[in-house]
């Protein structure tokens, strides 16, 4: 493949390595997944830990979403500050300082909800909600194919929401999980007749997940989707082929610092701001694409150093040339800077403050 002169030419007056974001794909992005989840009756509640940006958390509830999603209170904690009213922490929070910072964000929001799988957690929930002096959301996590967290079976979740409905301090809303996929289905119609027969209803069965989120309406009984990395997209995203390319609207733009030999280049983008999360096997190989030379391969990252083969490429990168890439995951990108370079189009981009990197 021939390289290609980037089309932003405003960009070359930031340094690299810097991560940019395309506000017009960003836009359609959040259109399209709205759109759809519309289309089908289930709510939107996307996970903001993919952008960790209060602008767009708001452009994305302005577009039609029920509220948000994040995963640590410290996120929690930045998107209340910012005016987000409705918000879903999708983590077990344990302990009497968490419970402390989760009742302040209490405070703040017109609803907070928490996901928990055990009993420590159900208690951290209703000891913030005594301290806020107001009743607080539980969905009941269940396990769904990740092997990460959630109960086993609908009889524990059963057991947790019978918890939470006798607490005074506790709103049982209904079940989560991440990820959506074939297990899912069988684990909501199981629990829907042990729920029924116990008389405890499920207002709320919670999934999510960008690589199978098109498919959402295909599980009998979802409520609410929670999508994080479909804002951005990402060489993941397209591998699971919810997404091209020309839908990834985040791209890192990095430096080639060194030629030590005809079939090596070195960028300045390593592992301080490339995700090092390796690909399926099937989806492809290296920590990135390169969009200017897509037979390139990023085999190595160190903290500053990205080492590129260039075996497979008929035209290669000069010293001193720029390119971008598409990071295998867009979500570790956002966590290691402080900003990120917002533009539309070739207009003049602008560089907007990451609000929430890093927050626990």
């Amino acid at each position: 493949m021939t390289g290609k002169v980037l089309a932003l030419e405003p960009s070359l007056v930031f340094d690299t390595p810097a991560v940019f974001v395309d506000l017009e794909r960003v836009e359609a992005n959040i259109r399209k997944l709205q759109d759809y989840l519309d289309a089908h009756g289930i709510a939107n509640r996307p996970h903001i830990k993919t952008h960790k940006l209060p602008y767009l958390a708001h452009l994305q509830v302005r577009a039609g979403a029920a509220g948000i999603t994040v995963q640590t209170v410290g996120e929690a904690e930045v998107m209340a500050a910012a005016g987000i009213r409705d918000i879903l922490v999708s983590y077990n929070v344990i302990g009497e300082l968490k419970a402390a910072r989760l009742a302040a964000v209490a405070r703040l929001v017109d609803s907070l909800t928490v996901g928990v799988d055990n009993e420590l957690a159900l208690r951290t929930v209703a000891r913030a909600g005594l301290l806020a002096e107001r009743r607080l959301g539980i969905l009941i996590e269940f396990e769904s194919g990740k092997l990460r967290q959630g109960v086993a079976d609908p009889e524990s979740a059963l057991e947790l929401a019978c918890a939470a409905l006798a607490d005074p301090f506790l709103e049982f809303r209904g079940l989560m999980t991440y990820p959506c996929g074939p297990a899912t289905s069988a684990f909501i119609a199981e629990a829907r007749t042990a729920f029924r027969a116990a008389n405890v209803p499920l207002d709320v069965i919670s999934a999510g997940g960008t690589p199978n989120m098109w498919r959402a309406h295909e599980v009998a009984g979802l409520t609410e989707y929670r999508a994080g990395t479909s804002i951005y997209h990402d060489r993941r995203s397209v591998g699971s082929g919810s997404a091209t390319f020309d839908e990834c609207a985040l791209h890192v733009h990095a430096t080639v610092v060194s030629r030590p030999d005809p079939e090596r280049a070195v960028i300045d983008a390593g592992s301080k701001v490339l995700s090092s999360d390796a690909m399926p096997p099937s989806s492809g190989t290296g920590f990135g694409r390169v969009l200017e030379y897509t037979e390139a391969v990023i085999v190595e990252l160190s903290e500053e150093h990205g080492v590129v083969d260039l075996s497979a490429c008929a035209v290669r990168p000069a010293l001193g040339e720029r390119v971008r890439i598409v990071p295998n995951h867009v979500c570790a990108v956002s966590n290691h800077v402080d900003e990120v370079i917002l533009h539309r189009g070739v207009r003049a981009p602008s560089p907007f403050p990451v609000a929430a990197p890093g927050r626990i």
